[in-house]
């Protein structure tokens, strides 16, 4: 992400939270945000293990 982009979805993220939220806060919407960013583009780029085998790992059904 360019860094102007970065800044400005920092920004909505911030505006989007209420009046009294904490650093805790902030920083989870932040990692959130980041987390999800990153599992999309392991999937864009096939990077992913299909659910089967986790739960074959696990010894879960699928």
């Amino acid at each position: 992400m360019a860094t102007s982009n970065l800044k400005k979805t920092a920004r909505e993220l911030i505006d989007k939270l209420p009046d009294n939220a904490t650093w805790d806060d902030v920083v989870y919407e932040m990692v959130v945000r980041r987390e999800i960013e990153v599992g999309l583009a392991d999937s864009e780029a096939n990077r992913t293990t299909p659910v089967e085998d986790v739960a074959k790992e696990f010894g879960l059904k699928a």
